[in-house]
């Protein structure tokens, strides 16, 4: 589905089709080409970081560097998706910042059970969506920023192993 939006300077004149690195002015042929490349940034190792809203930033302009020159900065126009707007871009950076003081600091994840850890981070997730902050790529960096947040998790909760003396 192709968002709404008011006057984008993002997409090349006349069209709906953003400008891309690879000059693809087609939307059919850049929806075939742009998962490829993000799929091949995705199996590369994730920038590392802090879990927080300058990580999410990097985390998307991993993704996206192939094909967008603005991948990891913040949209600037409105923009909806099948009838339903996004929060708007001069509420962004407040909004981004609630969110990532509700998610916490993610060392804590560890700290809860499975139901109340997957509570916390489909909230979280939910929150990212509304904002919607980059023009094209949120849903796949919100999943491989869910990931990055399992693992983190995961890694905390892992016991400390001892070698046996003896």
């Amino acid at each position: 589905m192709v968002y709404a939006a008011e006057s984008d300077p993002l997409c090349y004149p006349g069209t709906t089709v953003l400008i891309n690195l690879l000059d693809m002015r087609d939307q059919a042929e850049l929806e075939e080409v742009e998962p490829a490349l993000f799929l091949t940034r995705a199996e590369e190792p994730l920038p590392a970081g802090e879990l927080d809203y300058p990580h999410y930033l990097s985390l998307h302009r991993h993704l996206f560097q192939d094909v967008y020159a603005w991948a990891g900065q913040v949209r600037t126009i409105r923009i909806g998706k099948g009838g339903n707007w996004f929060c708007y871009p001069e509420h962004i950076a407040s909004e981004m910042g609630r969110v990532f003081h509700e998610l916490g600091n993610p060392d804590y994840l560890a700290d809860f059970n499975t139901t109340d850890f997957a509570k916390h981070l489909a909230h979280v997730i939910a929150e990212l969506n509304a904002v919607h902050p980059f023009r094209e790529g949120n849903g796949r960096t919100q999943l491989a920023f869910l990931a990055m947040l399992a693992e983190h998790r995961a890694l905390l909760s892992m016991p400390i192993c001892k070698p046996a003396i003896g």
